[in-house]
């Protein structure tokens, strides 16, 4: 029989290893003011992204941006999403111009004899002549019915341009326009002047994000997380009756956060991998998983307490690590699948959210297995050699 509980230790060890340097490249986010560690999107931040798709299909990422740093937008990132297709982020957000507002025009009321003008040449319009009606039926009657075949190629042409004109309007929908006015404007032209770059054959998105908008999302970011992790907290406390339980899941919990948001921050700094608001989506469905497992191998604990009553704490919890091992290998190894699938072959678009989602399940799964429950022990044998310190030094007053 293995014996993980036994080796917790090293499993300290290793977590350490992985925890520790993420952990200083989180720090390092605001000690060097977001120049190492996390790199944050324009969700966060503030700023302009452009989402463009070319109709030449050699162009670099280098043209593009060497055409935004000409026009003084030194801090521009470019991003191939497939062929053709580029997603361009800057922190500036002066390249649309600010919107005027219209102040609104009265609309003036009708006069009385405008109305009845408009209502004369209405009820004139509505009556046609007795003349202009005997003409009308007469130059009905007297044209010669049309051929058949010529009904029939009229309404195909017609039925092919009503297709044609659909598709035109599906494809013109997933398009914008261009931007006309404002710095953004004039990088564009100069991207459609460019033999090496132009023309564009589609703009799909142009959005900008405010620096009020961002520090609301860091805001509820931040909320969301707390709130969950409190939430978990009480629940598994309550689930399991001591404070044991609920403490050393959230601990675990925390680990796989830091795993993940390390990992981030190391990739920023080395790679300069963003994360946006996906990543939070990510980050608590992470939550979720890891506290899933622990759930699992705590009730089988609960359960042994009980058929086991006598047998030593630590033997008790490896026997249900053990026991649930299959279970929790065979659950994250399916989700581990699909995600790598995804992380293979899904789009560039959700890249980085599939990455933190494989990352975090990887590490939930080894957490609940390998730092949870042996934390479980050391903090239950904790807690009996203390107690029994007490009673030997009350035996040792009752004999003095």
């Amino acid at each position: 029989m293995f014996d993980v509980i036994g080796k917790r230790n090293w499993f300290f060890l290793f977590s350490g290893l992985v925890v520790v340097p993420g952990l200083i490249f989180i720090l390092l986010t605001p000690i060097t003011n977001g120049k190492e560690g996390l790199q944050f999107s324009i969700d966060y931040t503030g700023g302009t992204v452009i989402e463009v798709k070319f109709q030449q299909p050699n162009v670099s990422v280098d043209d593009v941006r060497a055409i935004f740093v000409q026009y003084g937008v030194s801090d521009v990132q470019v991003t191939e999403d497939s062929a053709q297709d580029f997603t361009i982020h800057t922190k500036q957000e002066d390249l649309f111009p600010k919107p005027t507002p219209i102040p609104p025009t009265p609309t003036p009321a009708p006069s009385s004899s405008a109305s009845a003008s408009a209502s004369a040449s209405a009820s004139e319009s509505a009556s046609p002549s007795p003349a202009a009606s005997a003409s009308a039926s007469a130059s009905a009657s007297a044209s010669p019915s049309p051929n058949a075949s010529a009904v029939a190629s009229a309404s195909a042409s017609a039925q092919a341009s009503a297709q044609a004109s659909a598709s035109a309007a599906v494809v013109a929908q997933s398009c914008v326009q261009l931007p006309t006015e404002g710095k953004l404007s004039t990088i564009v032209a100069a991207m459609q002047d460019d033999p090496k770059i132009g023309p564009i054959a589609c703009t799909i998105q142009t959005n900008t994000v405010g620096p009020i908008i961002s520090t609301q999302l860091i805001t509820q970011t931040i909320v969301l997380i707390l709130f969950g992790s409190l939430g978990i907290l009480i629940w598994v406390w309550i689930r399991f009756g001591s404070p044991k339980f609920g403490l050393t899941a959230l601990a675990a919990l925390v680990h796989d956060v830091i795993v993940v948001v390390g990992l981030f921050a190391i990739m920023g700094t080395l790679f300069g991998v963003q994360i946006d608001s996906l990543f939070v989506t990510a980050m608590l469905t992470v939550i979720g998983f890891s506290v899933h497992d622990t759930i699992v191998v705590y009730d089988r604990i609960r359960e042994n307490k009980t058929r086991h009553a006598g047998e030593p704490f630590d033997q008790i919890v490896n026997h249900s690590v053990l026991q649930t091992f299959g279970r929790s290998i065979n659950t994250s190894l399916t989700v581990i699948i699909t995600l790598t699938a995804l992380l293979l072959f899904a789009g560039a678009s959700i890249h980085y959210f599939v990455l933190a989602l494989l990352i975090g399940i990887i590490s939930g799964t080894y957490s609940s297995i390998f730092n949870a429950s042996p934390l479980l022990v050391v903090w239950q044998l904790w807690e009996d050699r203390r107690r029994a310190e007490r009673i030997a030094a009350i035996r040792g007053v009752r004999r003095a």
